[in-house]
């Protein structure tokens, strides 16, 4: 078939993936270790050499081996190959080019703040109404004055200058309060303790980065490794709702083109939705509903297919059922769900075979070119062309130093944004502040000194004052003057005594002569 990707040997029909029908989405669902990784591996293979694009998640590692060309030492893959009727079967590489949200087994993922928006991050971080009315406002606040919001810090000096200058903001913007900023970065903090810091800054990835072909026309293999994004539930939700968004966005509506545009494929789907925010949720399933007019294809790649909501699951036209097994009344619920979404076949008891089917065996129902599932049939699936494994450190530093994309995002950019400029006029108001007080306590302590000089002179008038009064008084006699003025005092008095005697007897004598005479 020119125009679909062969997926295995159908006990009656080869099976097939119709490319025009393949953005109808799909599901691969089974056991652990059932094949599920294998059918998704040839799937993906399939994909690029017709020339699309594809993006994985590799939560356990083991899709890496997809950029390494596949080896005789795995026997069974050739042994499978002449089992399912391959003739031209060969081992080859993918263009792979490897990802990674923390830098370490691939090329930095990132995007901004602003790109994210405020209603994602919003609906991310399950905020109230009035948190997320005082997000929105921080980000209109930060957009009318020429505050870039690029990473978590910048937010969050953002969302602090806010709420320091509420009352300023109230007539214009809204009411922010103390305790909306103080919710709003304890979510922020939760994020950025998963590697949020890793996640937002620049240089932000371009989408079409991902959505390329090589130099022979076979669609870039995008892998992320997700093996440590996945103990970070809120981070890997995150960088999922901006991807979706982004490709939502950016790509333009093509309707039912002759290919797919771009395939992703979410191994483990199971860990993505469970506990998810209803934001991815919601995100999920309006992305299904909605991306397969912008010609892209989403697979899910579960254990049991009731991890899927129905919501979305109802949208997944092609299937690839695994075995299940019914050890379980869960299991047994999951093997009877399964056996109700598959178009039916009188030849195949679909309850029945799930539980039966072999390692490398499923049950499989696709779109035909018409748009009708094709009825349900037990399919050997055809083997991969790369090797079915990890690689090793060595194999993978060597992909990432040839990828197409090498040395555009290795380096972080952390131009001048809301956290630089902000700190930069706190410390300028800090200054002036600065400034103020110190002009101020130079006043005062020139004030002071004034005072305290008009004092002293003060005090040296009334002492000079004083000096001047004792110096206009009569000087004191000494102790010597002072006898011999007593002396002298003395000695007159006698003499006057004697004097007056002596006058007093003459005079009495004369009084009394006269008399007599």
């Amino acid at each position: 078939m020119a125009d679909g990707i062969f997926i295995g040997k159908g006990e009656e029909h080869p099976q097939w993936l119709v490319l025009r029908r393949a953005n109808r989405h799909g599901l691969i669902a089974g056991a652990t270790g059932t094949g599920k990784t294998v059918t998704l591996q040839g799937l993906a293979e399939g994909f690029s050499r017709d020339g699309v694009p594809v993006f994985l998640a590799d939560v356990k590692g083991d899709i890496a081996g997809m950029a390494m060309t596949g080896s005789a030492d795995a026997a069974w893959t050739v042994a499978r190959a002449k089992e399912v009727g391959l003739d031209d079967y060969r081992f080859e590489a993918n263009p792979v080019v490897f990802w990674d949200l923390f830098g370490t087994q691939g090329h930095p993922v990132r995007t901004t703040i602003t790109e994210m928006g405020p209603l994602l991050l919003a609906r991310l971080m399950n905020l109230n109404d009035t948190q997320e009315g005082v997000l929105a406002i921080c980000f209109k606040y930060a957009d009318d004055n020429g505050l870039a919001l690029l990473d978590l810090k910048d937010l969050q000096a953002m969302l602090a200058h806010c709420a320091d200058n509420a009352q300023e903001l109230a007539t214009k913007y809204g009411n922010v309060t103390r305790a909306s900023v103080g919710a709003i970065q304890r979510q922020l903090l939760q994020l950025d303790s998963q590697g949020g810091s890793n996640f937002f800054g620049e240089p932000a990835l371009d989408i079409h980065d991902m959505i390329a072909v090589d130099d022979n026309g076979r669609g870039q293999v995008n892998i992320l490794a997700a093996d440590k994004l996945m103990q970070s539930p809120q981070l890997y939700a995150t960088f999922l709702l901006w991807l979706l968004s982004e490709l939502f966005t950016t790509l333009p509506e093509v309707g039912d083109p002759a290919k797919p545009t771009l395939v992703f494929f979410f191994d483990e789907a199971h860990l993505l939705f469970d506990d998810a925010p209803k934001a991815l949720l919601d995100k999920i399933e309006q992305v299904v509903r909605l991306i397969r007019s912008k010609g892209c294809g989403v697979y899910f790649i579960t254990q049991n297919p009731i991890d899927v909501p129905d919501t979305v699951a109802g949208q997944l036209g092609n299937r690839v059922q695994h075995a299940l097994r019914a050890f379980t009344p869960r299991d047994q619920a999951a093997v009877k769900a399964a056996a109700t979404t598959f178009r039916s076949n009188p030849n195949v008891d679909v309850a029945t075979v799930i539980t039966q089917l072999k390692v490398g065996e499923a049950l499989v129902s696709t779109l035909g070119d018409d748009g009708a599932p094709s009825p349900v049939e037990r399919t050997m699936i055809a083997p991969p062309r790369s090797r079915v494994g990890p690689i090793t450190p060595a194999e993978r530093k060597v992909m990432i130093d040839t990828s197409v994309v090498v040395g555009k995002y290795e380096t972080l950019v952390d131009r001048e944004s809301a956290y630089e400029i902000l700190n930069a006029k706190s410390a300028a108001a800090q200054a002036a502040a600065d400034a103020t007080a110190a002009q101020t306590a130079q006043e005062k302590a020139a004030a002071i000194a004034a005072k305290a000089q008009a004092k002293a002179d003060a005090d040296l008038a009334r002492a000079n004052a004083v000096q001047a009064r004792v110096a206009a008084r009569p000087q004191p006699k000494s102790l010597g003057e002072k006898m011999l003025e007593s002396a002298a005092r003395s000695a007159a008095t006698s003499i006057s005594r004697q004097v007056a005697g002596k006058l007093g007897g003459q005079l009495l004598r004369g009084i009394l002569g006269g008399l007599f005479k």
